[in-house]
C-alpha cells in the first residue's frame, strides 16, 4: 500500500474516495480514530492509501478532477 495523500480535512477525503471508487480503485483511510488520542482537536492528519499498482492511476484521476496533490 502507498500513501496517496494526507490531510486534516474530512471533505477532501470524502471527495477523493468518491472519485476513486467511481473508477473502481480501492482506497482506505488510516488514522481515522486518532481523534480519541489527540482529544478531538484535529492535529493528526488522516492518510488515504491505495494499492501500489493503482498509485499512478489514482494520482492521475485526482489531478484530472482539480484535486491538488503534494509533490512527492
Amino acid at each position: 500500500m502507498k500513501e496517496l495523500f494526507n490531510t486534516n480535512d474530512p471533505t477532501l477525503i470524502s471527495f477523493a474516495t468518491a472519485l476513486l471508487k467511481g473508477e473502481d480503485i480501492e482506497c482506505f483511510t488510516l488514522d481515522v480514530h486518532m481523534s480519541v488520542l489527540e482529544g478531538g482537536i484535529g492535529v493528526m492528519p488522516r492518510r488515504v492509501m491505495v494499492a501500489d499498482r493503482d498509485l499512478f492511476l489514482a494520482r492521475s484521476i485526482l489531478r484530472d478532477n482539480d484535486f491538488e496533490l503534494p509533490e512527492i
